[in-house]
């Protein structure tokens, strides 16, 4: 079992649970929240990134871009741990739950929600499969963005009010800068290994300067879109608490990756700090925006 979790990589499903929150806390605000249809949006928002992370292992592993040398976390394909075939099942259960999951999301949103499921799943095991890998072509920072960004926030809101919100389009892209924080000092520490197996990430396109500086603006993007939003609306000051404390908190990776240059495995560390600061930053905004 503890292979296991260690294979659906549980620190960064923070990703998946923070834009859910936000859609939530949306909702909540203008009198529309509905409980059964955010656990919904949740599980299958986690199911679909756990097929994700399996087919990434997996496919890493048969393509030759994860080693006995890698420098990040054990991955439970390369390692031994796990038969790969058994990865790659797992993770085509993970999409069938997302896509069981989503039949109650699409009675409840209709259409709209079919085409937001299907292009998620689609994505997701076409992150690191098929002949032309997301994350193999320099595009997986987009994707982040995209998915994990405007896309959760505003689905969830969707499934909640039944409506699109520009606000909820807005709010998405702070955890969608932050989830491309996590992969930049993802793709920044493996940059060499990547190059080796002609994986073309951003860092390996561009370089470890580009990485590091985009892992700067993201979190500077990140700390402005809350301000953005109480600007917009005109009230929910309590949620100016997010980009104050989120900021102080961010200080020290950003001194680490941007100032130290943190390099090889000392970044590894800073993979759960971004994390955190992820969860710090959704979590203070979404309850500003609630109480006040």
């Amino acid at each position: 079992m503890n292979v296991w979790i260690q294979a659906l990589r549980p620190k960064t499903l923070m990703a998946s649970f923070a834009p859910i929150l936000i859609g939530a806390a949306l909702a909540h605000a203008d009198g529309q929240f509905h409980l059964l249809a955010v656990c919904a949006a949740l599980l299958g928002a986690l199911a679909i990134q756990a097929g994700t992370n399996l087919t990434n292992d997996y496919m890493d592993f048969i393509k030759g871009a994860d080693t006995a040398d890698r420098l990040g976390p054990i991955r439970v394909t390369q390692a031994g741990l796990i038969n790969p075939k058994r990865v790659r099942s797992a993770a085509g259960i993970a999409f069938f739950i997302a896509i069981g999951i989503g039949a109650y999301l699409v009675w409840r949103g209709g259409t709209t929600i079919v085409i937001i499921g299907l292009i998620s799943v689609l994505c997701g095991v076409l992150y690191t499969a098929g002949p032309y890998p997301l994350a193999y072509l320099g595009l997986g920072d987009l994707f982040v963005l995209i998915f994990f960004g405007p896309v959760a926030v505003a689905g969830t809101y969707y499934v909640q009010t039944l409506r699109f919100s520009t606000t909820a389009i807005w709010a998405g892209l702070a955890p969608g800068l932050l989830s491309v924080a996590i992969l930049s000092v993802n793709n920044l520490r493996d940059v060499v290994g990547d190059a080796r197996v002609g994986k073309k990430t951003l860092a390996v396109r561009f370089g470890p300067t580009f990485a590091r500086i985009e892992y700067g603006l993201c979190i500077a993007g990140a700390t402005l879109i809350p301000l953005i939003l109480i600007y917009r609306n005109g009230r929910h000051p309590l949620a100016f608490a997010a980009p104050l404390v989120f900021f102080i908190v961010a200080i020290n990776p950003l001194t680490e990756i941007l100032v130290k240059g943190a390099a090889g495995k000392s970044l590894n560390p800073l993979l759960g700090s971004t994390a955190r600061l992820l969860f710090i930053e959704s979590a203070l905004f979404s309850i500003g925006w609630v109480i006040f």
